[in-house]
C-alpha cells in the first residue's frame, strides 16, 4: 500500500482550511486575516525553558476568568480557538454516529475540524439577513451533538439575535451543545453571552487572543464553559498545550494594563471602521458596503474576481469569499491603518466598471 492508500479515507479526501498564509501573496498592505496591523511588544519573564509548563498556566485562566466575569474552573485555555473547535468534537462526538451542524455563510474550521475526526456535519443556510433560520436547524437536530455559531459572524461581521440564540437553546436542552464562536466580541462586548452560562450549562463560548488582543502570532484561546464541560475537555486535551513564552505573554497580555491597551486598539479600529465604510460607499464598482460589529467589512463590488485579482497585484491582499453561499461578488476587507485603508480607497477607485 502507498503512503496515501494507508491513511484515512476522510483524510484523504480532505480539503484543508484555506487560511490566509495558505493561500499566500506577496502583498505589503496584508487585509485578509483580520489581524491587528501593528505589533505589541512583550518583555519574556519566565526563563525556566527546562522545564515543561503547567497545562493550564495559573495566571492565564485566573486573569481572563476575572476578564469574562466567570470562575477560573469554567476556563480553558488551548492552541487557539481552533483548538477549542477541535475538543469539542472530540469530547462529544462518537465518529460515524454523532453530527455537529452550522449555518453558512461562516467560519470554514468547523467543517474541517468534523472531517479531520470522521464526523457528520450538517449545514443550515443562514436566513437572507444572515441570521439564524431556527426552523431549518431544528428539523435537522437528530443526532446532532455541537451546534456552532459564530457571532459575531465571520465573514458577514453581524450579531447574531439574541432571542434567537435563546430559542436555539432551548430547543438544544438535554440533547446538545450551543457553541457561541465569539473571537470578535471584543468589538461589540454587549453582545457576549458568558452571563448565560450559569442558565445553560449546554453553552459554549469560544474566544480567542488573535484579534483585540493583537496577538494572532501567539495562537491563544480560550473555551468558557460549566465546569462540567470544562472537566471533560479536560480529559482530550494535550497535557501542555500552552509553550512557557505564549503562557508569559498572555498572562500580560490579560492584566489590568494589557486590557486597557487592548480597549485602547479597539477605539482605533472602530474609528478606521468608520472612516473606511464612509470612504468606500461613494467609489463606483462598489455595490453594498454590510454594516459590521468586527475588525473587517464585508463589500460586494462589479466584477469582484478581477478587482481582486488587481489589488493582489498592487500588493494589497484582500479575501475573497466569492465561493461561500450568499456571497457572490464579496470580498472581505480587514481594518487596518489609515495608510492602508488608503491604499485600498485609492486602489478602487482607480478601477475600471
Amino acid at each position: 500500500m502507498s503512503i496515501e492508500e494507508l491513511a484515512r479515507k476522510n483524510v484523504r479526501d480532505l480539503t484543508p482550511y484555506q487560511s490566509a498564509r495558505r493561500l499566500g501573496g506577496k502583498g505589503d498592505v496584508w487585509l485578509n486575516a483580520n489581524e491587528f496591523p501593528t505589533a505589541v511588544s512583550f518583555d519574556l519573564s519566565q526563563q525556566a525553558l527546562n522545564r515543561y509548563p503547567e497545562c493550564q498556566p495559573k495566571a492565564v485562566i485566573e486573569n481572563y476568568a476575572q476578564y469574562a466575569g466567570l470562575k477560573p474552573e469554567q476556563v480553558l485555555v488551548s492552541r487557539g480557538a481552533d483548538e477549542g473547535i477541535e475538543l469539542l468534537i472530540r469530547a462529544f462526538c462518537e465518529p460515524g454516529k454523532d453530527a455537529i451542524l452550522f449555518c453558512p455563510p461562516t467560519y470554514g474550521m468547523y467543517s474541517v475540524s468534523a472531517e479531520t475526526f470522521g464526523v457528520e456535519y450538517r449545514t443550515v443556510p443562514a436566513l437572507e439577513n444572515w441570521q439564524l433560520d431556527l426552523q431549518a436547524i431544528a428539523d435537522k437536530l437528530d443526532g446532532v451533538k455541537v451546534v456552532y455559531v459564530c457571532s459575531p459572524n465571520n465573514p458577514t461581521g453581524q450579531i447574531i439575535n439574541p432571542q434567537d440564540f435563546r430559542v436555539l437553546l432551548e430547543m438544544t436542552r438535554g440533547k446538545a451543545l450551543v457553541v457561541a464562536d465569539e473571537a470578535y466580541i471584543e468589538f461589540c462586548p454587549q453582545a457576549t453571552l458568558t452571563g448565560w452560562i450559569a442558565e445553560y450549562p449546554h453553552l459554549v463560548v469560544l474566544r480567542t487572543l488573535s484579534k483585540a488582543f493583537a496577538l494572532a502570532g501567539l495562537r491563544c484561546g480560550f473555551t468558557l464553559a460549566s465546569e462540567d464541560v470544562i472537566a471533560l475537555l479536560m480529559k482530550v486535551i494535550a497535557p501542555y498545550p500552552l509553550s512557557t513564552p505564549v503562557a508569559d505573554i498572555a498572562a500580560q497580555a490579560l492584566s489590568p494594563l494589557g486590557i486597557n491597551a487592548m480597549r485602547d486598539r479597539v477605539a482605533q479600529i472602530l474609528e478606521e471602521r468608520q472612516y473606511l465604510i464612509t470612504q468606500l460607499r461613494d467609489i463606483a464598482c462598489v455595490e453594498q458596503v454590510f454594516d459590521s460589529e468586527t475588525n473587517y467589512i464585508l463589500v460586494r463590488l462589479t466584477a469582484s474576481s478581477a478587482v481582486f485579482k488587481s489589488l493582489w497585484d498592487q500588493g494589497i491582499i484582500l479575501r475573497d469569499q466569492n465561493k461561500q453561499p450568499s456571497l457572490s461578488g464579496c470580498l472581505r476587507i480587514t481594518i487596518g491603518t489609515r495608510d492602508e485603508s488608503q491604499r485600498v480607497i485609492d486602489a478602487l477607485r482607480a478601477e475600471k466598471v
